[in-house]
């Protein structure tokens, strides 16, 4: 029997992979995914953050580590990602992402984040939310350099 997980306590994954969805159709794929991503992580309680970089998609997820296991199965299985390398995993004192449910996270850290809105035609982005807090920052740094392929330390 697993022992029981601290009050505030949360799973969270990082992982990187390809992206193989065809330039043309991404766009429209990309906010299909996103729609569906937003309200099975929001029905599910599952929190992160996305980075899209090239032919790259970085990804952290937060929750309970059933569900988010269960949730990274069907990302293997998925054909429109291959590579994929799980990064990093572990329980963690809390969420750093509790009111993200989707957001493209910028490549450069002079550039802002923001929440992304799914629409038929595609992706959006929504009305930013403010300043990230310092853990998101050391988070998101962690996803920016796993999509130029450095490994987390």
């Amino acid at each position: 029997m697993d022992a029981p997980v601290p009050d505030g306590v949360v799973y969270r994954l990082l992982y990187r992979s390809r992206n193989v969805i065809p330039e043309q159709e991404r766009r429209a794929v990309l906010g299909h995914l996103f729609s569906q991503a937003r309200s099975h992580n929001k029905k599910n309680q599952i929190t992160g953050a996305l980075l899209l970089l090239d032919d790259y998609f970085v990804q952290t997820l937060e929750g309970d580590e059933d569900v988010v296991q269960s949730l990274l199965d069907r990302i293997k299985a998925d054909s429109r990602h291959d590579s994929l390398e799980v990064l990093d995993t572990g329980l963690v004192a809390g969420r750093v992402f509790a009111r993200w449910a989707m957001a493209r996270v910028a490549a450069e850290e002079d550039q802002p984040d923001l929440p992304l809105i799914a629409h038929v035609k595609g992706i959006a982005p929504a009305a930013p939310r403010g300043d990230s807090t310092p853990e998101q920052e050391a988070v998101l740094q962690v996803m920016r350099e796993a999509a130029r392929g450095k490994q987390p330390v």
